[in-house]
């Protein structure tokens, strides 16, 4: 270990971790976790399910450097090690102990973050780190990047200008007894001239340009990583090789976002208020290009009348035309969301024609509502529907609701004119199998005996198929991916055969089922690589799905699809597509329909919202922080008009269209909701009027009422009305 003192065995560097009580959570995106495992107290207590979820830290950090660093491309095997031996739950605060190998920043207090596991490798590797260079850092924040430098070189200075930071950071080094690094309290814009030259600088705080001083600091052949940028919240990694006196070479690696770097030599103590100021009015009235976004934004709204009310569904004719209306959320818990959305698809297809609607939820389980509200026969061995967590976000009052109506709206239409209702989503791998077994049956018993042989590949791991992805990841395990493909490509070539008799549905459905399974095997396997493949395979079967469900259809067929603001405001208007090469469900629908498509977000300034803290943990009812100084929602607030319907096109509101146009921060809350670290876990840069055609607002809302509050409890009726 090259850190300046005589080999240390792992247990003497790091000494045993005290298992903590887990409520290790997922993300918005990924929302699945493999850390957790089972403790008891008493070898007695396994039998009496006396036993608690711990967290292995251990495991949790290996696989934080296979899928999150190595998955990514990072092979330094210097790097590797240190991020292998460093214990990051050891420098995060106990509250979000249970978050500290997720993929993200996390908050530490005084307005700063511990960075992103992978940015610490990154820059690390930039950095070319050997065992005998001299490291000043400038940030030191946690301690953690100091640490992992500290495995790496022969001395490391770092510099913090929050003295409480520092002198934290400061005691949890010496506990893990890291002697070749010294934490020093000052401007890191000035470096520390008292160690230098240095062989390598890093900083954790982004910059308007590299501070002189540092250039003077660093030695001839010496490695200088750091965010530059002119914005305090949006920098590209940089990377400057000095070699000779006055010779530097830069390259830049990355776009990042890192907290400001303060001092002498970068950005002054004051955030920039300039957004919040009201126009200047020195020069007489306001004119139309003078007004302040919140005011241009007020000027622009339309008041949303009651949700009831059928004018309500009138203010959105304007989209009548569409073949596809994509109605979003910023949250899966907020009532108002799903009450509008219920409001707009009713008018949709009572005035406009539409007779699809899609969710972001898994086909199995719409398959049982679209029978039951098509009144259709119940399949046979059919599931309760929306079953899977987070059983609130489907299984509410709300969407009950709007069942009821999809049902009686559909009685009164001929078979082929009433509304279906598909799900979009592939988290549905084990019933999936299980209806495209149960169709074969039914229809060729021998081709069920060879699927049933094709999906045994799959058996050990239905229930649980996040660990296929890991066990697939070993050469000498055999993979799943040709038998489920074969299986497919036998289905439909076999469509002539099966719909002989005139009727496509139940094949369509296995079909659909089919995709779904071939589809899932790869996402699983894909969640190994990093979430950037993950995400993306999962809105192109979203995709996928809408296509073949509007082919079913007929050429007449129109959409409406629900889901949230992230899957169908367009990617490439947001930091997540540009910089982190994500498409999404609204991208890939107006790739393929063009101007046939209108995507409609919604959001909100502050109230409650159903969610729960952790993966698989039971909903509860938090407060929504009021919305960030440097979002939209804070405009959109500022506005003072509580509820409106805002047209974000250029033919409605052109300068509004501009003046909007440029990034801003957006909040997006999925199923978990981190109201303590808001800001790093809830919020990307985005362009609003480049996402969506049009935005409703809620400024203050409340949550979905559950058709039961707790997973695992007994299935509530999904129509209340008993139809």
């Amino acid at each position: 270990m090259a850190n300046g003192e005589d080999e240390l065995t792992l247990p003497q560097r790091y000494p045993a971790r005290v298992a903590q009580t887990s409520t290790f959570p997922g993300g918005a995106a990924a929302e699945t976790s493999t850390y957790p495992r089972r403790a008891c107290k008493h070898a007695s207590d396994v039998l009496a399910a006396q036993c608690i979820d711990v967290i292995d830290f251990g495991q949790a950090r290996q696989q934080m450097v296979e899928r999150q660093i190595a998955g990514r491309g990072l092979h330094d095997p210097v790097v590797l090690a240190a991020m292998k031996h460093v214990p990051r739950e050891a420098f995060v605060p106990e509250n979000l102990r249970d978050a500290a190998y997720e993929d993200g920043a996390l908050p530490i207090g005084e307005g700063q973050t511990i960075s992103q596991p992978y940015i610490v490798a990154l820059m690390a590797e930039a950095a070319d780190v050997d065992k005998d260079d001299r490291v000043l850092e400038i940030g030191t924040g946690s301690g953690y990047a100091a640490a992992v430098l500290g495995d790496m070189a022969a001395r490391v200075d770092t510099i913090e200008r929050h003295r409480p930071l520092a002198e934290h950071a400061r005691e949890i080094l010496r506990q893990l007894q890291y002697r070749n690094v010294t934490v020093h309290v000052g401007d890191g814009t000035l470096g520390w001239p008292q160690g230098a030259p240095y062989d390598v600088i890093l900083a954790s705080a982004g910059g308007p340009d590299v501070p002189v001083a540092w250039r003077e600091q660093l030695a001839i052949g010496g490695r200088l990583v750091m965010p530059v940028g002119m914005s305090r919240t949006r920098q590209y990694l940089i990377r400057i090789l000095r070699r000779g006196e006055d010779d530097y070479e830069e390259e830049r690696l990355a776009a990042v976002q890192f907290v400001p770097l303060i001092g002498a030599q970068g950005w002054h103590d004051a955030g920039d208020a300039k957004a919040a100021q009201p126009a200047d009015t020195r020069d007489g009235p306001l004119s139309p290009r003078r007004l302040t976004p919140a005011q241009r934004i007020a000027e622009a709204a339309e008041t949303l009348p009651d949700l009831d009310d059928a004018a309500f569904g009138r203010l959105f004719d304007r989209f009548g035309d569409k073949r596809i209306v994509l109605l979003g959320e910023a949250t899966h818990g907020t009532s108002e969301f799903y009450r509008a959305r219920a409001a707009i698809t009713r008018h949709l297809i009572e005035a406009h024609g539409f007779n699809i609607i899609a969710i972001e939820g898994d086909w199995p389980d719409a398959a049982v509502i679209d029978r039951q509200a098509r009144g259709l026969p119940p399949a046979k061995h059919a599931e309760t529907p929306f079953t899977r967590f987070p059983m609130w976000m489907w299984r509410n009052v709300e969407v009950a609701d709007f069942l009821t109506w999809l049902r009686q709206h559909n009685t009164s239409k001929q078979p082929m004119e009433r509304t279906g209702f598909y799900g979009l989503d592939m988290y549905s791998l084990s019933a999936s199998i299980a209806a495209v077994l149960g169709f074969l049956d039914q229809v060729d018993p021998k081709a069920a005996d060879a699927a049933r042989e094709r999906y045994g590949c799959l058996e050990p791991w239905r229930e649980d198929p996040e660990v296929y992805g890991r066990w697939a990841l070993d050469e000498d395990f055999r993979r799943c991916e040709g038998a489920v493909v074969a299986q497919l490509k036998e289905l439909l070539a076999k469509r002539p055969a099966y719909t002989e008799q005139g009727d496509d549905e139940p094949y369509f459905d296995a079909a659909q089922n089919a995709r779904l399974v071939a589809d899932a095997e790869r996402y699983y396997r894909a969640m190994y690589y990093g979430a950037t493949e993950s995400w993306n395979l999962r809105d192109t079967h979203m995709a996928d799905t809408l296509q073949y469900v509007l082919e079913s259809r007929g050429s007449l067929s129109k959409a409406v699809v629900w889901a949230h603001n992230s899957h169908i405001g367009d990617a490439r208007a947001t930091e997540s597509g540009s910089e982190r090469h994500r498409l999404n469900l609204g991208q890939l629908c107006r790739e393929r329909w063009g101007d046939e498509v209108a995507a409609i977000g919604m959001g909100t300034h502050t109230g409650t919202v159903a969610c729960t803290s952790r993966w698989g943990g039971d909903m509860e009812i938090k407060s929504i922080r009021p919305s960030h100084q440097d979002s939209y929602e804070a405009w959109l607030h500022a506005s003072d008009k509580p509820r409106f319907l805002l047209d974000l096109r250029a033919q409605a509101h052109w300068l509004l269209h501009q003046q909007l146009s440029k990034r801003r921060l957006q909040r997006y809350i999925g199923v978990i909701y981190r109201p303590e670290s808001e800001l790093h876990s809830h919020y990307l840069e985005a362009s609003l009027p480049q996402q969506y055609e049009a935005f409703l607002w809620f400024d203050e809302t409340l949550p979905v009422t559950p058709l039961q509050k707790e997973q695992g409890e007994g299935a509530a009726e999904m129509f209340p009305t008993g139809l």
